[in-house]
């Protein structure tokens, strides 16, 4: 018998997508929320909400639960997912944990022992060497590179680093201890050889509490940058159906292993070459990319979670397991390409988001609400958008039409770059391995400048503003009065633009722009912008935020502001070096300081390493000098363009 209310312990997307699928099986939802996301939209969607201190906080969470009446708790992924202290936990307050056995959970939650015990069931692993403990020694003498470090007890590629020489392995280490430690509270590394132009490739597996263990199939992991997934597909482009069948066994060789109950992943690395594959890791939880599995499976994995965990027996066995078309999945991150891919934040203004068309489906995960603020405390991950199609070729097709429709005004993200991305040459081949990425970047339009026509609009939105009343009441456009030229200077991301804006009778304007006078007129109705510019009308998704106007369209947005703020350029480049102000490139914590006031640093050297949403980047000094200011400290959260330090010259 299925539980009649569980308790998601977890926020944004995910917990919201396995409220959708307890509301559709009549099971009561219970969320739980830190104090800032009171209003999430994993709340809003659930039944029943309770605060708790951290997501992280184990004991609050079990509470919760236990006030709420749940019988059973789900932990989607990341958080407490994999944590086998907090499955423990669950079943001594008698609730069931909807997931593995803790001993299956620290089997495979530690990396060197889930390569010993997947070996000795005969699937085969990575060759590498390990750590005996937080500061074992031993890796410092690896000498067999390229090799990849991994933290023993981490997921998700965070802390994964590679290393090409042995003057690199030093520094590489004590990153990657840092990271460790910092994520997973163990700083326990190990590594690997790592094998050149590789192929993710992982196998979907279930298993219930009577013996019965099946796989689903494959999902295509090699869109990575940064060892992070991007865009994900099912089935592989590069896997046959006896390949399939091999690796499907291998995995649930590895499930068997550890007494595996519920739905786990088991990764595989791929010599894109030769074929061969071995043993990565195993995710003992619901895989971030499943819903490509659903989709061409037909199966609802959070449901099946559900029944496995209730006592039921799996409902079908392998022989049955169908794969149908084709799914691809794309990462909505908050980060901007055009800066290295840095975490951004700020307030959801609007929101767009996608529905399916022409015989394709088109799914959309989100955690996104139109007034929430997306911070530095989580992973930068907002929504992820899923396309099905007949075939491979159709999916993609599906899949760039919902980015193009998919926007996010008052957060930069990486929507733009996804498009790119999928349409490049060789993805659209299969031609795939996890370097592609970073090979194909030069060749990716990142930011590019907002059309004319958006700022044409952004000017004629600005000039149309009337003192002291909200224009975003109005649904049927507004009358302009003054027939004289306006000058309106705006500073788009990228660049600031002159344009001139004169009124005409009959709600009609004319615009400006590089000395060519252009008939003009808008229309706002809600959020949506129309322009007419000498007969050609565009939309736009719209919003403002004070002086800033955003515009969104095809998957970009741009923030235009009608304030000159001297050199739009980078500031934290040219104008840092001249005056020598090091500034913080992203909203987050100082993770590290590693200069003192008064001491002399070269250009170059590290002076700051600041952490957000799991990321370090580090700061450097601009130019030779002395470090005049350093006014951070570790554990400071600093905003977006913050002072780190000051450098200065050093006098003769």
């Amino acid at each position: 018998m299925l539980f009649d209310r569980v308790l998601i312990a977890n926020r944004g997307e995910i917990a919201v997508r396995v409220a959708r699928t307890l509301r559709r099986l009549g099971i009561t939802s219970v969320a739980v929320h830190t104090p800032s996301e009171a209003g999430a939209r994993h709340v809003l969607e659930a039944d029943v909400a309770i605060e708790v201190p951290s997501y992280l906080d184990a004991e609050a969470i079990a509470g919760a639960a236990l006030a709420s009446g749940a019988r059973a708790v789900h932990p989607g992924y990341g958080f407490l997912a994999e944590n086998a202290a907090f499955a423990r936990r669950c079943a001594e307050a008698g609730l069931v944990f909807v997931g593995p056995p803790a001993e299956a959970i620290d089997a495979m939650g530690d990396k060197i022992r889930a390569k010993a015990t997947v070996a000795a069931a005969g699937v085969p692993v990575v060759p590498g060497a390990a750590e005996q403990g937080p500061q074992g020694p031993g890796l410092e003498g690896w000498r067999d590179f390229p090799a990849l470090i991994k933290p023993s007890a981490g997921g998700g590629g965070k802390g994964m680093v590679l290393v090409r020489s042995a003057a690199e392995l030093p520094d590489a280490l004590d990153s990657a201890r840092r990271t460790a430690r910092a994520a997973f509270g163990d700083g326990t590394l190990l590594i690997e050889r790592y094998v050149d132009n590789p192929r993710h490739i992982e196998i979907q597996v279930l298993a219930d509490t009577h013996g019965n263990v099946v796989h689903l199939g494959e999902r295509e992991c090699s869109l990575q940058r940064r060892h992070q997934k991007i865009i994900e597909e099912a089935p592989s482009p590069f896997v046959g159906p006896e390949t399939r069948a091999r690796m499907g066994a291998a995995a649930v060789e590895a499930a068997r292993a550890v007494g595996y109950v519920g739905a786990g992943t088991v990764e595989f690395i791929v010599d894109g070459a030769g074929g061969a594959y071995h043993f990565m890791e195993m995710n003992t939880r619901l895989q971030v990319e499943h819903p490509v599995t659903e989709l061409v499976t037909g199966l609802d994995l959070v449901e099946l979670q559900l029944r496995v965990a209730a006592g039921e027996p799996l409902p079908f066995g392998q022989h049955e397991v169908r794969l149908d078309g084709h799914a691809v999945e794309a990462r909505v991150y908050a980060e901007d390409p055009a800066r290295g891919f840095l975490p951004t934040g700020g307030r959801v203004l609007a929101l767009s988001e996608p529905a399916g068309q022409d015989g394709t489906i088109v799914r959309v995960d989100s955690g996104l609400v139109e007034g929430g603020v997306v911070g530095s405390e989580f992973d930068p991950m907002l929504s992820k958008v899923v396309a099905w199609g007949p075939d491979r070729a159709a999916a993609f097709r599906a899949l760039d039409r919902a980015l193009a429709g998919t926007a996010v005004l008052g957060v930069v993200t990486n929507i733009p770059f996804l498009r790119a991305l999928a349409a490049h040459p060789s993805v659209a081949a299969g031609e795939l391995d996890t370097g592609l990425v970073e090979r194909v970047l030069p060749e990716l339009p990142l930011d590019g400048p907002p059309p004319d026509d958006a700022v044409a609009a952004a000017a004629l939105v600005f000039h149309a503003l009337p003192q002291g009343d909200d224009p975003w009441e109005v649904t049927d456009g507004w009358r302009i009065g003054e027939r004289a030229w306006t000058t309106w200077r705006l500073e788009p991301r990228g660049g600031v633009h002159a344009v001139q804006v004169r009124n005409l009778p009959e709600q009609a304007a004319e615009v400006r722009i590089d000395d060519e006078a252009v008939p003009a007129r808008i229309r706002l109705d809600q959020r949506r912008l129309a322009v007419t510019l000498g007969g050609r009308s565009t939309r736009y998704l719209c919003a403002r935020d004070g002086d800033t106007l955003w515009l969104g369209r095809d998957g970009a947005a741009w923030p235009f502001t009608r304030h000159l703020i001297g050199d739009p350029g980078d500031r934290a480049g040219a104008a840092q070096a001249a005056d020598g102000v090091v500034r913080s490139p992203m909203p987050g914590t100082v993770l590290v300081v590693k200069a003192q006031p008064g001491e002399r640093v070269a250009e170059g050297q590290p002076l700051v390493i600041v952490e957000a949403m799991k990321m370090e980047h580090t700061v450097t000094a601009p130019r030779d000098g002395v470090v005049a200011e350093l006014p951070v400290q570790a554990g400071q959260p600093v905003d977006m363009d913050a002072v780190l330090a000051v450098v200065t010259a050093e006098e003769a």
